[in-house]
């Protein structure tokens, strides 16, 4: 699938250029607590960037309808989980941790997915 290639480029460069934000323009503004916070966003955008790699290549494989879920599901976990902790962070506000457990739901959705369309492997 294009789109989740297309996504997970965008969303790996995002990260990169995040992670090196945050290790050098953040490092003398923000105390050590935010500085984790918006690594831990960092590192999960990462990982889940790569994510849509593999659920675009579980649906070349299968054509799996889960496959496409699972893709949708890593990005919308990464904008909620990911987003919300930078926006912890850069605005302080700390109510809008309660939506980062939504965004992680959905990255664990994106994962069982993944499992379901990987068992359509032949």
């Amino acid at each position: 699938m294009k789109i989740f290639a297309l996504l997970g480029s965008i969303f790996a460069l995002i990260a990169v250029g995040a992670g090196a934000f945050g290790a050098h323009a953040m490092a003398d503004k923000f105390e050590p607590r935010m500085i984790e916070i918006w690594e831990t966003g960092v590192q999960y955008q990462m990982y889940h960037a790569l994510a849509l790699f593999a659920a675009a290549w579980l649906y070349h494989q299968t054509e799996a309808t889960v496959a496409l879920v699972a893709g949708w599901s890593f990005a919308s976990g990464i904008l909620v989980f990911s987003g919300s902790l930078y926006l912890i962070v850069l605005t302080g506000v700390r109510g809008l941790g309660a939506i980062t457990p939504i965004g992680g739901l959905a990255l664990m959705a994106g994962w069982f997915c993944c499992m379901l369309a990987a068992l359509k492997l032949v």
